[in-house]
């Protein structure tokens, strides 16, 4: 029988050394007697008991709406995703895994012996690394502790401005691959993890970077492959976070920006720094420029960072988040309130009700301002998300997984088309139920069998490694006979 101590306010639960006891006699043996079964019922029961108690407790503070939407997604949303999974082609899985090192070793020697010599083995060095930077005169971001700084999104940032260095950053997603051994993918051929909802501090999933393929590099994606007489759909909100920004704000120009359908060269064009009438083919260095300027301003971001993301002089930046500023005067009044009623409350929530408590470090310094400059953003976001996956899912839609602010979904191929026109139907309603309003407008990427799902930007790779693949194959069998 479990043994049972009290809390601080009265409410019984389990000792926790038992709790200990119990979980080690569940995990560490495959048999048990009869009366150790009894005491494992006991010992499961008593969270069920412990949990009603809590309920009850907590009755009265607990925001019954909010909370049961909340439950809503969670206890049948995300089980139904659970369920579904995403389709892997689960043969050629098997042949990248049986090939992994060999391909991992010809990679390299096609991209880093033949350029950039900074690998031993299969190992990244720091101080080849260095010595390549060095001989190329290149400037590169440092850590606090002076190593140079390579996750990444500053070899992302870097990349933009020394495209050189584009193949060793792809170089690197695909040794980071090794969790190919690690993507969870069951005898049905659906790649299922836990995915962990509600995780972050802006309430959305964290599922495991190794065991979900879209947490993966964006070639391995290609192993995404719907089952014959079927077909997937990548579903995402367009510009979700900016269409949130002006929604809330109030920011009728900001507005009007995302109802152009570019925002980013709405806003150039705002500002004068393309004519009336200007396109993204006719001005696609000043609409690159404009689009860090407007992302990067979610993110709280300042002068130097935006000047390295968009490669212009730091007064350049200045000028142009001055005239960020001076184009949308609502939204940052709006912003800079929220952060300022998070400061002096300790809270910051989203329209739903997500609440982000905030905690000052121990030497009295206050949190972060450019996480909470990006908060009513994310967080707003997640509820959209929240709210669209719970649509989808009771109107009989097949949603495979959540990823950040899209959806992939599976469908027969007779009703492909129409799940994806529901699916984004359902997208827009959440999206206008969060924002009080605003239409947020979502894209659709169709991928039927025998295709296979891609990212236009990992293409590359995937075919290189598929090469490489089909090429040892091809060795091997000739070998043998």
């Amino acid at each position: 029988m479990a043994c049972w101590a009290r809390s601080p306010c009265g409410l019984a639960h389990i000792d926790a050394s038992e709790k200990q006891r119990m979980i080690d006699l569940i995990i560490n043996r495959n048999s048990w007697s009869d009366g150790e079964r009894g005491d494992i019922l006991d010992y499961c029961a008593s969270d069920v008991i412990a949990l009603e108690a809590l309920l009850l407790a907590m009755a009265s503070n607990i925001d019954w709406p909010r909370a049961l939407l909340r439950g809503r997604y969670m206890a049948a949303a995300v089980a139904r995703m659970h369920r579904a999974g995403v389709p892997i082609d689960i043969e050629l899985l098997e042949r990248l895994r049986a090939r992994w090192s060999a391909i991992q070793r010809e990679v390299i020697w096609r991209i880093d012996d033949l350029n950039f010599n900074v690998y031993e083995g299969t190992t990244f060095k720091q101080w080849r690394f260095e010595r390549c930077l060095a001989l190329a005169n290149i400037p590169w971001p440092r850590t606090p502790s002076g190593r140079l700084s390579i996750d990444a999104d500053t070899f992302a940032e870097q990349v933009a401005q020394h495209v050189e260095f584009e193949q060793l950053m792809e170089l690197r997603s695909v040794l980071g691959a090794m969790r190919l051994k690690d993507l969870e993918v069951g005898a049905d051929g659906r790649n299922r993890c836990y995915l962990a909802p509600l995780r972050s501090l802006t309430g959305r999933n964290q599922p495991s970077s190794s065991r979900f393929i879209f947490s993966a590099a964006k070639w391995m994606r290609s192993l995404v492959r719907p089952p014959e007489g079927w077909g997937v759909s990548y579903i995402d909100f367009s510009a979700q976070e900016i269409g949130i920004a002006a929604a809330m704000s109030g920011d009728e120009r900001m507005i009007e920006a995302y109802a152009s359908g570019d925002p980013y060269l709405a806003f150039a064009i705002a500002a004068g720094l393309a004519p009336i009438g200007a396109t993204k083919e006719t001005h696609r260095e000043i609409r690159d420029r404009c689009k860090g300027v407007v992302l990067g301003t979610l993110f709280g971001m300042g002068a130097d960072g935006l000047a390295a993301k968009i490669s212009v002089t730091s007064c350049e930046a200045e000028e142009l988040l001055r005239l960020h500023r001076q184009t949308y005067k609502p939204f940052w009044r709006w912003i800079e309130g929220m952060v300022d009623s998070a400061m002096l409350t300790n809270q910051i929530m989203t329209v739903f009700g997500w609440r982000r408590q905030l905690s000052w470090d121990p030497e009295g310094r206050p949190p972060n301002a450019r996480s909470l400059m990006n908060f009513p953003m994310q967080a707003n976001g997640a509820e959209m998300m929240r709210i669209a996956a719970i649509a989808g899912t009771e109107a009989g839609i097949e949603v495979c997984a959540p990823v950040h602010d899209a959806f992939l979904i599976a469908a027969p191929l007779e009703r492909l088309d129409n799940d994806v026109r529901h699916m984004q139907e359902l997208m827009t309603r959440a999206g206008n139920a969060v924002t009080g309003g605003l239409d947020i407008r979502t894209e659709a990427k169709i991928f039927k069998w025998p295709d296979r799902y891609f990212d236009e930007e990992a293409v590359k790779m995937w075919d290189q490694i598929i090469g490489v693949l089909d090429r040892l194959d091809g060795y091997n069998e000739r070998r043998s006979r």
